[in-house]
């Protein structure tokens, strides 16, 4: 389906219609037609279960801002970033921003650090929320605030002015085409592998001492921890069969366990995956992003390469990995789930629908809304199968001024416990606690998903809402982004 041709949902002016569109494209998304209020919202409904006692159902996702200094403390832009999610009233904070165990493992050269030297900055970060929090809900009362921690594998790009450093376990017969390795590039001996735990060990430390309530080991969007799910070809400790696969998640969370009593554990998890998708350029107008195709290819059946996914067909998911994966989490004592799926970098459609795309991307080969339901699906499915789990979704961001209607029914429903925003903060961090209050949504602060939050970085610029927060709509960074995008 070509982007032409998806109707934009801010053309939609009632709820009414919103119900019927989805319906036309036969989708199953759950939708309440009257926004309940106060008490009475099942998205003011507090959940305890076991040690975990959350207030309210709004959780705020981890998003890099890449906004932080060299040495990888927080800036002013990544102060403000955090004031805006405890500004947004949600009790659940997953991990504010994804935050490198090392140096070498950065995404870029501006992402945060868990450091000795930047652990007072990062537990100021969880002070100025608290504070936010409190002056727009009156109490800090179930509010559970975690720090995400990642190493970013064959994504790392941790030094400025220079190419990419992937770290990599495994050779993957498109990703490594696409970041230009050769065939004899080294991927990480399991002695490296263990020096990286023992970073998470240093990392959850930190965190423990800084205050914070858990910290997620992250599994999720082409990182390390998503790659090491889907190492079916390496050989050794740390990959091959799935106790090899998940090696890496039991020894960090043994480490952590041993030297962190009282830290809880969560994970970010892809739960379904595809194939990478690239532009068509047979289609491509004025070098303008075309529709994106998934590079399928019949010597590569068996798929080898993905997690979530029908190895005889990569374009359609499998569960059966993934329900496993989350017995484990049973087993480990570990019951914060959140569930994402794909990655930004080869398939963002799947991972973060959007009707625009950031500037090196492509258009949507589906209704984006079909992205969204295909998320919902998975998280109902493994929610209903593992209901003592407490379990985050994600995707929400696309449905727009539907959203406060979407969220509460899949609450109130089941469909899930919380419901995770990411994009919306940066722009309408109050979105849903104002919604669920009654007060009367502000209609022009409604991410419309044009990805400048994506194409910044991709600039090498810090993350933000540059069409709709004057604090980027009205900056110097709005004025490189726009000639950067221009070139």
């Amino acid at each position: 389906m070509s982007a032409a041709v998806i109707l934009r949902l801010g053309s939609l002016k009632d709820v009414g219609r919103f119900q019927d569109h989805v319906q036309a494209l036969g989708l199953q998304i759950p939708c309440d037609l009257q926004i309940a209020m106060g008490d009475q919202s099942p998205l003011r409904w507090p959940l305890k279960r076991g040690p975990f006692k959350i207030a309210n159902r709004i959780a705020v996702q981890p998003m890099e801002g890449w906004d932080a200094t060299p040495d990888g403390a927080p800036s002013e832009n990544t102060v403000r970033r955090w004031q805006r999610f405890g500004r947004s009233g949600g009790k659940l904070i997953w991990g504010g921003e994804a935050v490198a165990v090392s140096h070498e493992g950065r995404a870029n050269p501006n992402q945060l650090l868990a450091a000795p030297r930047t652990q007072e900055s990062l537990a100021n970060l969880r002070t100025v929320l608290r504070r936010e929090h409190v002056l727009t809900t009156s109490s800090d009362d179930g509010l559970v605030i975690g720090l995400q921690l990642t190493h970013s594998g064959r994504y790392c790009r941790p030094n400025e002015h220079t190419r990419p450093e992937p770290r990599i376990l495994y050779h993957h017969p498109l990703l490594d085409r696409r970041l230009k390795l050769p065939p004899d590039y080294p991927l990480l001996t399991d002695a490296e592998i263990e020096s990286i735990i023992e970073d998470f060990h240093r990392a959850a430390f930190l965190a423990w001492q800084s205050g914070f309530d858990f910290v997620d080991i992250k599994h999720c969007h082409g990182y390390l921890g998503h790659e090491f799910l889907s190492a079916h070809t390496r050989e050794g400790r740390y990959g091959g069969s799935f106790e090899g696969r998940t090696r890496f998640l039991r020894e960090v969370v043994q480490g952590i366990r041993s030297r962190c009593p009282g830290l809880h554990i969560g994970v970010r998890l892809s739960a379904i995956d595809t194939v990478p998708f690239s532009s068509d350029s047979s289609r491509s107008i004025d070098a303008k992003p075309s529709t994106g195709v998934a590079e399928t290819r019949p010597d590569l059946l068996p798929y080898r390469w993905g997690f979530g996914v029908n190895p005889l067909d990569p374009t359609d998911s499998d569960l059966s990995e993934p329900e496993r994966f989350l017995s484990l989490l049973e087993e480990l004592g570990i019951q914060l789930v959140n569930i994402t799926a794909g990655s930004p970098y080869y398939n963002p459609h799947i991972q973060r629908p959007a009707l625009y795309p950031p500037s090196d991307g492509y258009l949507p080969p589906e209704d984006p809304l079909a992205g969204v339901a295909r998320q919902m699906a998975v998280t109902r499915e493994l929610k209903q199968r593992f209901p003592e789990l407490l379990v985050v979704g994600s995707a929400y961001t696309y449905l727009q001024d539907f959203l406060p209607h979407v969220a509460q029914a899949a609450v109130r429903e089941g469909w899930v416990d919380f419901v995770g925003l990411g994009r919306m903060v940066l722009t309408y961090p109050e979105f849903l606690w104002e919604a669920s209050e009654g007060v009367e949504i502000q209609r022009k602060r409604i991410c419309r998903t044009f990805s400048d939050c994506t194409t910044a970085p991709r600039k090498g610029l810090p993350s933000g809402c540059y069409p709709l927060d004057d604090y980027y709509k009205d900056s110097d960074l709005a004025e490189k982004l726009k000639e950067a995008k221009k070139r």
